[in-house]
């Protein structure tokens, strides 16, 4: 690699000269359900980036022998995670099949424009709408429905994460996984299936905490899966609607916290705990250092008894400088 006097390479001159360029090409995102993460972008200039969601509403457990009736885009809660680049452009697309009941939207709070994008998508039973925004700002971001009256589609379960990665990308990290948590104002079940309730909503009293939109989202089989020496990277929101999480990890201390999602903004190190607003998230990392299994919380702790509680299972050999019994 060539040097120049100032200290640039030649080759991120290059680079830099690229990125600006306005590109011709587009590819189709990759999107993953919860707690999987797509791949890094692993490119040096800016792209038109095409991500296509469908509303869907469907019943589905919520808890052990519980359903709920769910809204969601793509089908799952939480949504998909999307994955972009600083400076891309980025057009969305948005499905609304005719078996739907209600008018549903999309407002990313990556998008700088009133509504987030909510006016450009919303769209009727059997409907779609396409609008494109420039992703400006690198950063991890809430997006959700605000269609109707907002309350009612954010807490049926229409959110998720998209993360814009900055232009030079993210650190290499060993895993990377997708956590979301949620409340859910449900009704007493009629014939096992429970509905939105208002009341509990305006109470501020959630049935249910959850992550990754069901209780056990992230426990026994839906377990995260790490080994010794693992430096590992959370992506985490939390929708809300209305109570702010205190994320924590029992047995591991944070290495780093991007406060409040930001990518180039204030970086913590070595926290336990970190608070994540209704609507906002955060990305931690940390290195697994012993085996055994983690205990993810919101560490308001009541909430773990509504079920805000999952688990990182860790795999390797055991090393007594780090841990041990006493004789």
């Amino acid at each position: 690699m060539f040097k120049v006097s100032n200290g640039f390479s030649v080759l991120w001159g290059m680079v830099l000269v690229l990125g600006m360029l306005s590109s011709a090409h587009s590819e189709t995102a990759t999107l993953t359900t919860a707690p999987k993460v797509p791949g890094a972008t692993d490119r040096i200039t800016d792209e038109t980036v095409v991500v296509k969601l469908e509303a869907k509403e469907f019943e589905a457990e919520i808890a052990g022998g519980v359903k709920y009736g769910f809204w969601s885009f793509g089908g799952t809660v939480p949504g998909p995670m999307i994955r972009v680049r600083e400076s891309d452009e980025v057009e969305f697309h948005l499905g609304n099949p005719a078996s739907n009941t209600q008018p549903h939207n999309i407002d990313i709070h990556a998008v700088n424009g009133p509504g987030g994008g909510a006016a450009l998508s919303t769209v009727a039973p059997g409907e779609s709408k396409i609008f494109t925004f420039k992703a400006k700002v690198p950063g991890l971001y809430i997006y959700h429905c605000a269609a109707g009256s907002i309350v009612d589609h954010i807490s049926n379960g229409m959110y998720g994460l998209i993360l814009v990665e900055p232009k030079f990308g993210m650190d290499d990290v060993d895993k990377e996984f997708y956590v979301m948590q949620s409340e859910f104002f449900a009704s007493d079940p009629e014939n096992g299936l429970a509905a939105f309730d208002l009341q509990r909503g305006l109470d501020e009293n959630p049935t249910y905490v959850l992550f990754n939109g069901k209780e056990g989202g992230l426990q026994g089989k839906n377990a995260l899966k790490a080994e010794v020496g693992d430096k590992v990277r959370i992506y985490f929101g939390n929708i809300g609607p209305n109570g702010a999480s205190s994320f924590h990890i029992i047995g591991e201390i944070f290495d780093r916290v991007y406060v409040e999602g930001s990518i180039g903004g204030l970086v913590n190190k070595n926290v336990q705990t970190t608070l994540v607003p209704a609507a906002g998230a955060t990305i931690v990392e940390f290195t697994v250092d012993y085996p055994g299994t983690y205990t993810l919380v919101d560490h308001s702790i009541f909430r773990v008894a509504k079920g805000a509680m999952g688990q990182l299972i860790v795999e390797g050999d055991k090393d007594d400088s780090v841990i041990r019994k006493g004789e």
